[in-house]
């Protein structure tokens, strides 16, 4: 039976919940495009089964900041999911913070804390960022609600503008270094 993912392109194109802004890009933007390039990976491997939260540009989810969050999670409860992955971008006041970081919900969250180290360290390998590490964030909605395992990449700070251009232009380099994540903690890759 194949391994489901659920790939979570944090926040909406317009309206409420709309993401982080610097350096002339939009975090939902952003999140849209790395998240569509992950779909495509899976979806060409048989041992896996993907689905998206925004499956196309203008996908809305919910009617407020809170139902959005509620339809991510309802979304990837129903598709009974293996693993939860929502793509995010950071953002800092100081635009000289830089790399990747990935959230799960506590230490005991022992498969998210694992699949988050392959992932950061593919994303260090493949786009060069630092990786900042994980850390526990259990009041965030996302990864307290959803039944599977839950992890939430932090790809780079949107505002850093060496990170922000990264990830606008070279979509492909995330989604490899998550997907490679991915097949490492799944033993498809030594």
């Amino acid at each position: 039976m194949a391994i489901r993912i659920f790939i979570d392109q944090g926040h909406n194109p317009r309206d409420f919940n709309t993401g982080a802004e610097g350096n002339g890009f939009f975090e939902q933007d952003i999140t849209y495009d790395i998240g569509r390039l992950l779909f495509a990976l899976f979806a060409d491997n048989p041992e896996f089964e993907a689905r998206l939260s925004r499956p196309t540009s203008d996908t809305v989810l919910g009617t407020n900041n809170t139902t959005a969050l509620i339809a991510r999670v309802e979304r990837a409860n129903a598709f009974r999911a293996d693993l939860f992955l929502s793509l995010h971008a950071n953002a800092s006041i100081n635009p000289d913070v830089s790399g990747s970081e990935c959230l799960v919900y506590s230490p005991e969250s022992t498969v998210a804390v694992a699949v988050s180290s392959e992932i950061l360290t593919q994303l260090n390998e493949i786009t060069g960022l630092t990786n900042r590490g994980i850390f526990y964030r259990p009041g965030l909605y996302v990864l307290r609600k959803t039944v599977m395992p839950a992890v939430l990449v932090e790809l780079g700070f949107i505002s850093n503008r060496a990170d922000a251009e990264l990830m606008a232009y070279s979509p492909s380099l995330f989604a490899m270094a998550i997907y490679r994540g991915v097949l490492t903690y799944y033993g498809f890759l030594p």
